[in-house]
């Protein structure tokens, strides 16, 4: 199953920021120079989600205005207003119509910077409700605590300073939640989730990340810096031929596909420690015939996908259908584009926020290696064999976590 919508509580009113929130909704106050909430758009958009529903209460004009409607990259966006308060479970009884069997669910109000793909992969088994995203080493005695038995949260705990994990307010969530809500208003974290656990109900997976919550003022304070730190990383471009999934000689459909060993690992494995990933391919096929654009994008789609289901994503797929000996006119050119040349990575440099220093190439030709070289960047020649071994050799593990406290 593939996962495809995400649903945002974006209804609350947010009193301890005081006069800031009185006319406007606390996500979508401005940090860093833009609206809280667009940080969590963006997010939902790199990670391959569709559809973003909006569940809005308090000044929800402003909601609708700035958003419904609205398109970023491939996230259509919909917002559904409550008509009195409903509490955090009651909206989404209110929009029982608009969800998907599976969907991803986020506090409209904090950031959780980890790999929101890594809760899917337990789709595969059929005995939890809801999945929950926990956060490590956020100290402080703001947050409630979470008690687990392996992979499953046993307890919520009271507000303390501990080791334990938080909830960091983003759950992967089955549609029969629905079953649990009685009434409205209703809370999820006070009346869905301990009975839930109580029952064996829910699944946690922990990790290290960027936390923030913007609720009160010093951590509000402490977002208008940390968010934009955050967004920049450093990136990992693959080659995809050779690379990612076997060169068989001008692969454009999914039944082609064999998979690297160790190349969704090696995908996951970037995410997880916070990379961006990129594919960066020479589609010399478009050039000379034999297969269109629209083959090219829809392989890419069927790859993101299959590696939905392991719990990795490519951030994005560029490539090239250049060639200077192309059969077909429109595509028969000497571009800056096609590697050797840098022409690819130097388009998603300016197209995301990078750290240059700590980005690297990985690829199995010598192209690979000079288009590397011509954008500034390490490159590393694969020779074959299991590419999650290759990158862990060459790239850092430590994921940055310098905003959780």
């Amino acid at each position: 199953m593939t996962v495809r919508q995400v649903v945002c509580l974006v209804g609350g009113r947010g009193t301890r920021l005081g006069p800031l929130t009185q006319n406007m909704p606390k996500p979508l106050l401005e940090v860093g120079g833009r609206p809280f909430l667009d940080y969590l758009i963006d997010e939902a958009n790199r990670f391959g989600l569709q559809r973003l529903l909006l569940l809005a209460g308090h000044s929800a004009g402003e909601v609708v205005r700035h958003y419904a409607g609205k398109v970023v990259g491939g996230l259509s966006i919909d917002v559904i207003v409550e008509t009195a308060p409903a509490g955090t479970a009651g909206a989404l009884a209110n929009a029982a119509a608009s969800l998907d069997p599976t969907f991803f669910l986020a506090n409209g109000d904090s950031f959780f910077g980890f790999n929101w793909l890594s809760l899917v992969p337990a789709l595969d088994r059929d005995d939890w409700t809801v999945h929950l995203a926990l956060a490590r080493g956020v100290r402080g005695g703001r947050y409630g605590r979470l008690e687990t038995r392996g992979n499953r949260i046993s307890r919520f705990l009271p507000k303390a300073d501990s080791d334990l994990p938080i909830n960091a307010g983003v759950y992967l969530v089955r549609r029969r939640i629905l079953d649990r809500i009685r009434e409205i208003p209703c809370s999820l974290e006070d009346d869905i989730l301990p009975p839930l656990a109580s029952e064996g109900e829910l699944l946690g997976t922990a990790a290290e990340g960027t936390f923030i919550d913007i609720g009160v003022p010093d951590d509000f304070a402490r977002s208008q810096q940390a968010m934009p730190a955050f967004t920049r990383r450093p990136a990992a471009f693959l080659d995809r031929d050779g690379v990612i999934n076997h060169d068989d000689n001008y692969v454009h459909r999914p039944e082609q596909i064999r998979w690297i060993d160790g190349a969704k690992e090696a995908v996951r494995w970037l995410n997880d420690t916070g990379y961006y990933v990129f594919a960066v391919t020479n589609q010399a096929g478009v050039a000379r015939g034999y297969y269109g654009e629209d083959a090219v994008n829809s392989l890419h789609a069927w790859m993101q996908g299959q590696l939905q289901a392991a719990g990795a994503h490519v951030d994005c797929f560029e490539y090239c259908p250049y060639h200077p000996e192309g059969t077909v006119e429109r595509y028969r050119r000497v571009s800056e584009m096609r590697k050797p040349g840098p022409g690819m990575i130097l388009k998603i440099r300016r197209e995301w926020n990078i750290d240059w220093d700590r980005s690297f190439m990985i690829g199995d030709r010598d192209i690979d290696m000079q288009a590397a070289e011509a954008a500034g960047i390490a490159g590393y020649r694969f020779p074959g064999g299991n590419l999650l071994d290759f990158v862990r050799m060459h790239a850092p593990a430590k994921r940055r976590n310098p905003s959780s406290r």
